[in-house]
């Protein structure tokens, strides 16, 4: 039986060689877009669910009420690790890590040979903690000692040529301190969120900033593994008062959430996680199966279309004795069959695009054949032809013999409405898809060209090294230097590697007419005089930083949302406190975005602090950029023999707020184009079913006078229903996943009523388009070809 229906497969593909293509294409163009929807899915879900202590394994976290807002960070006081091992009864191991980032990267070097690379400052137990596998050491000592060093495989390869022979020996921190290589390990997967070249004890992080011993100050991550058994959200309850008891402060409360949870449910709103990464990974899984459907109701569509060619095959069939579930079997086997060659077709399709395809999402994507990767596309290729075969089966297995051996094929009233059903709703689905694209543009292009309270174009920035970190007047004569090079227009230096970003909160602030109650949490950057100039950050009220007007460096300017906040009035000139320091507030700038513009503008200070600036910004004038940076660098190595310059544009860190969102909308404007083509090729399907049926009606119009144009308008006008009908449907639904998808933006573009007009007009041209052909070559048949055989 089965090489029977592998022979009337054949043949059934001889006879309509173009239904034949038509529904391999759809197919196989489906399921190519769900195997690659399929592979970066399974790779984003797989994140930091690596660890072997993975069920056990939590980074603690902190809510914060801050202007009446509860806000969650990352970021735990330096000392909290010790203190949560020592004290709860719970934690089997615990850990803080920092990263390097703040210092820019580190060069290191053996002799001559001199790498950057960026680092963490790890507690003792990390590799305890985490699965990070050790090439070379003990994880229980290489973290052990203030000078020693762990480093990856790739890292000892380049500076020692093997990682065997980097066990022992010294690597030259920054040209300045020596540290002992104590271990070697493998190369962090791609899989991780985490990422780092080496290790170093994290109590020399304690030692450059003693400030981190100190409850009130927060910039490290905490990383716990809990004991078994043990019941988390009691230990949730737990942790949330053990902070209070050690700050006095009520309003900020620790929990622990699940480590692998961080990659994929990263956001937070006020207090309550409100999805991430995840919500990405259900949309395009959401895609993936419209897809599919869309392509499987094109080869529903197309088979019924030409069921008329079938008619009396069916019908001999039964009359010599053929079941319906034997018919039914058939069809539904051709059907599978089908799906299972277009299978094969989409594996190679995704062979060909995976490369570029995994350059636009940022990941090393590849076909691996295990056992159950086949086993999930062959259960996919299944279903998909089940699906796709079950309404021409169950429709071509039910006439009547009778009826049909005479050539009659009557179209019931329901027939059809479920056949052009099935257009409407994979043309709704379409347009949903290409209002997401043009929200999802619009957004994106509305936060390239937002004002930002600031001017991030033309600015590099790299990190200071050697005399220049630690001798207040070599940097000083360096930026003297820069500025006075033609092009560059002004230059100054702060205590991060850049602006953007969210790198902890300072509290405890005090001031004239607090009230005991409040507590506010202030992002902060400690700065050198001319960094407001040179970031373009406008002054809304008193001055600037200024070296002829400062009478010392105790002095500070808020934005405007800080003032707001503190409830300060008339505030130029007044005294704040802070760490124990009394400050003067000499001015106010007006609030800008430090954040993506998903979050709120929060409150910010400037500090002046021109010693502990590790870091330059340099402005230059557009159009000198390449001259410019080359004479930036010999003034570098000037200062700075025998290390790296290495810098980087600020609107880089801008751009890597938004990734996420530009591959989204890379990816979504791929995929609705091609729901676009395989949409098209339902409503061909469903002109040529129609174009059949009426063929000797349209006959007989032309017979008695009828144009050709009159013929398109007839076919081409029930299309045009059609479509409309699919306007009204997607519209609605459009608006509402796009206002959902836009409530993730605190600044966002308004939905203009046009957006939805424009796409719904060009969905009915595309149609127009696409009946158009079929319906002009209908009008031009010969009214003889098919009126002969009346």
């Amino acid at each position: 039986m089965f090489q029977h229906n592998i022979l009337l497969f054949y043949r059934n593909f001889k006879r309509f060689k173009s239904t034949f293509f038509i529904n391999l294409t759809g197919l196989s163009t489906g399921l190519a877009c769900a195997l690659l929807i399929f592979l970066w899915a399974k790779d984003e879900l797989d994140f930091d669910s690596f660890h072997e202590l993975d069920t056990r394994l939590f980074q603690i976290m902190v809510t914060y009420e801050n202007s009446g807002r509860i806000g969650t960070t990352e970021v735990t006081p330096g000392i909290l690790a010790r203190a949560l091992a020592e004290e709860m009864p719970e934690v089997e191991y615990a850990a803080s890590s920092y990263t390097t980032f703040n210092e820019g990267k580190i060069t290191l070097s053996v002799g001559e040979n001199s790498i950057q690379a960026e680092g963490l400052y790890a507690s003792e137990d990390y590799f305890n903690i985490f699965s990070y596998k050790l090439f070379a050491g003990n994880k229980d000592q290489v973290l052990s000692g203030k000078r020693l060093i762990v480093i990856s495989k790739s890292l000892a390869t380049d500076l020692f040529t093997s990682p065997e022979a980097a066990v022992g020996k010294s690597i030259d921190w920054n040209r300045e301190t020596a540290y002992l290589v104590s271990g070697v390990f493998e190369d962090v997967p791609s899989n991780s969120s985490e990422r780092f070249d080496f290790l170093l004890s994290y109590d020399v992080l304690l030692e450059r900033y003693p400030h981190l011993k100190e409850w009130g100050n927060s910039d490290p991550s905490t990383f716990v593994v809990v004991r078994k058994g043990t019941n988390v959200p009691d230990f949730n309850r737990k942790l949330s008062a053990f902070l209070q008891s050690k700050t006095q402060s009520p309003k900020s409360k620790l929990f622990a959430r699940r480590y692998s949870d961080r990659y994929l449910f990263g956001r937070y709103e006020n207090g309550v996680q409100a999805g991430g990464r995840i919500e990405y990974v259900r949309l395009f899984s959401i895609i993936a199966c419209f897809i599919l459907l869309i392509a499987s109701i094109n080869f529903m569509n197309l088979s019924t279309a030409k069921a008329a060619r079938k008619i009396k095959d069916v019908g001999i069939r039964k009359a010599i004795g053929a079941h319906r579930r034997t018919l039914i079997a058939q069809y539904l086997g051709e059907s599978i069959l089908m799906s299972l060659l277009a299978l094969l077709i989409a594996v190679l399709i995704v062979d060909l695009v995976l490369p570029p395809f995994s350059q636009v999402t940022g990941k090393s994507l590849s076909l691996d054949y295990t056992p159950s990767f086949i086993g999930a596309i062959a259960g996919i290729a299944l279903v998909t032809g089940v699906i796709a075969g079950s309404y021409p089966a169950f429709y071509l297995s039910g006439f009547r013999p009778a009826v049909v051996l005479k050539g009659k094929l009557h179209t019931s009233v329901g027939e059809q409405w479920a056949r052009n059903g099935l257009v409407v709703f994979q043309f709704a689905i379409t347009i949903v898809f290409m209002i997401a694209v043009l929200v999802v543009q619009q957004q994106i292009s509305f936060v390239q060209s937002k004002n930002l309270g600031y001017n991030k174009d033309n600015i590099i920035s790299f990190p200071m090294a050697g005399s220049l970190e630690n001798i207040l007047a070599n940097r000083e004569a360096l930026l003297s230097e820069v500025r006075n090079i033609s092009d560059v227009v002004n230059a100054a230096s702060m205590d991060h590697a850049s602006i953007i970003a969210d790198y902890g909160t300072l509290s405890g602030l005090q001031w004239e007419g607090r009230e005991p109650d409040v507590d506010i949490d202030f992002q902060n950057i400690g700065v050198n005089y001319g960094l407001i100039e040179t970031m373009d950050i406008q002054i809304a009220e008193g001055r600037s930083f200024s070296r002829e007007l400062s009478s010392d460096a105790a002095e500070v300017i808020f934005n405007e949302a800080a003032i707001e906040a503190m409830g300060i009035r008339d505030p130029i000139g007044k005294v704040v406190r802070i760490w124990d320091v009394e400050r003067k507030i000499v001015g106010i700038v007006k609030d800008f975005h430090v954040e993506s513009l998903h979050e709120t503008v929060k409150p910010f200070l400037f500090r002046l602090e021109p010693e502990y600036t590790n870091n330059i910004l340099v402005k230059i004038k557009a159009g000198a950029e390449q001259e410019t940076i080359s004479k930036v660098q010999k003034v570098f190595e000037k200062f700075n023999s025998g290390f790296v310059f290495n810098f980087k544009f600020l609107d880089q860190d801008f751009q890597a707020q938004y990734l996420a969102e530009r591959r989204v909308s890379v990816l979504s404007l791929y995929f609705a184009g091609l729901a676009i083509v395989i949409s098209c090729l339902g409503l061909f399907a469903l002109a040529a079913f129609t174009a059949e049926r009426r063929s000797k009606e349209i006959g007989i119009r032309k017979v008695l006078g009828s144009s050709e144009l009159g013929i398109v308008y007839l076919l081409s006008s029930e299309f045009t229903k059609i479509v409309l009908i699919a306007i009204v449907i997607a519209l609605p639904v459009g608006y509402v996943i796009a206002s959902y998808w836009l409530s993730g933006f605190v600044f966002k573009i308004e939905l203009h009523w046009w957006y939805f007009a424009g796409t719904g007009l060009l969905a009915l041209v595309i149609a127009w388009l696409t009946v158009g052909s079929q319906a002009i070559r209908a009008a031009m048949i010969n009214p003889a070809q098919c009126l002969k055989d009346e």
